[in-house]
């Protein structure tokens, strides 16, 4: 019972930084000032500079690269999930090949099945948000593509379509940013699978990297000079 009580807690302060780190990035001044943060004014500035552009070939060939990049997520994410699901499906292999190790971390069939079933839906989550962020990158393709000409720039109707699309923009960066952190998050709770106290501390280690990345790293400090 006592060690149940462990992994309880274990999941449990993984999901509390998990949310306490994403809220605390997307929803509070202090995340405002991360690295994605910054990212978004760029959006705004590029989709700006576009509408001065008659050409916009190469604008058009950035969000090529984009998409890209979201669907190249979205595929892995569907093979990771067919890779839960295989480790679901060897339970009995996976524990006897632990119980075979010098010490022993087999846990009980139903608790590495728990595990398993935590990680899928990790990347279930992941999937969600890489596939949608794909969708609303189409959207921005298209939102493109409908920008007034460099002759109407100063009209309403084209500050108008350059607001609509940074917004667009913006929850389509933010959608992949969710994915890629599930990405960070599923690394972290591998730990779980060797003990309850392991997670605890790759949990710890996940946050502090990508708080690193985005609030003291050369890529933040370029960003704010």
């Amino acid at each position: 019972m006592r060690e149940n009580w462990v992994d309880i807690a274990a999941v449990g302060f993984f999901v509390l930084e998990w949310t306490v780190y994403a809220y605390t990035l997307e929803h509070t001044a202090y995340g405002r000032d991360s690295l994605s943060g910054r990212m978004h004014i760029y959006r705004e500035v590029w989709i700006r500079n576009l509408l001065h552009r008659e050409t916009r070939m190469v604008d058009m060939q950035i969000m090529s690269s984009l998409q890209n990049g979201t669907a190249f997520f979205a595929s892995s994410s569907l093979i990771a999930i067919g890779g839960g699901l295989a480790l679901l499906h060897a339970t009995n292999d996976a524990l006897a090949i632990l119980r075979a190790l010098p010490i022993d971390l087999s846990p009980s069939p139903a608790l590495w099945e728990t595990k398993c079933v935590g990680l899928i839906l990790i990347f279930i989550y992941a999937f969600f948000k890489f596939s949608w962020a794909y969708r609303l990158f189409n959207y921005v393709a298209i939102l493109l593509g409908a920008m007034p000409p460099a002759a109407q720039r100063d009209t309403p109707e084209a500050e108008a379509h350059v607001i609509r699309t940074t917004r667009v923009f913006e929850n389509a960066g933010q959608h992949f940013n969710r994915g890629q952190r599930s990405f960070f998050f599923a690394l972290g709770y591998l730990g779980w699978f060797v003990s309850p106290w392991v997670l605890f501390v790759t949990t710890a280690m996940v946050v502090i990297v990508t708080w690193r990345r985005q609030f003291v790293s050369n890529a933040w400090q370029a960003m704010g000079s």
